[in-house]
């Protein structure tokens, strides 16, 4: 692979982190330099197709949280495909007043832009654990599947 190539992908991982940092902030008026006009987002709620669709998607999600950011842990970059670990800690109103820390991997799937993207992570820790009363019964249930 040719360094022009490495230097770009790397940019483009990079571009991408620094998008989604700040969450909510993010970068929406840089989302075309991110992803391809029809790219493919799923996450554990949402499988979404196109940069308009995405970007309404991420308008609402920053709308609804009091704040919140992204701390990358790992990535791990190959041809066309980067995995990148992460922490997400967030407040949004109808959870409570703590911050909640969530752990998840976003893979990607990228040429120039970023044609494919997929978050993985798991919806008892983003909202059923902190549900009242739902989420007392995840966490008896949580215990229990681990012994």
């Amino acid at each position: 692979m040719t360094d022009a190539k490495t230097k770009s992908k790397a940019l483009l991982i990079e571009q991408f982190k620094a998008f989604y940092q700040d969450v909510k902030h993010p970068k929406l008026d840089r989302i075309g330099e991110v992803y391809t006009d029809d790219v493919l987002f799923k996450d554990p709620v949402h499988a979404l197709r196109g940069v308009e669709s995405l970007h309404a998607y991420l308008s609402e999600m920053c709308a609804n949280v009091h704040s919140g950011r992204f701390e990358y842990l790992d990535q791990l970059i190959g041809q066309d495909t980067a995995y990148i670990k992460w922490n997400m800690h967030f407040k949004h109103p109808k959870l409570g007043r703590e911050t909640i820390t969530v752990r998840g991997v976003s893979q990607i799937q990228f040429n120039e832009r970023i044609y494919f993207h997929e978050d993985v992570y798991d919806m008892g820790e983003l909202i059923y654990e902190h549900v009242p009363l739902l989420g007392s019964m995840v966490k008896v249930l949580k215990k229990r599947l681990a012994h």
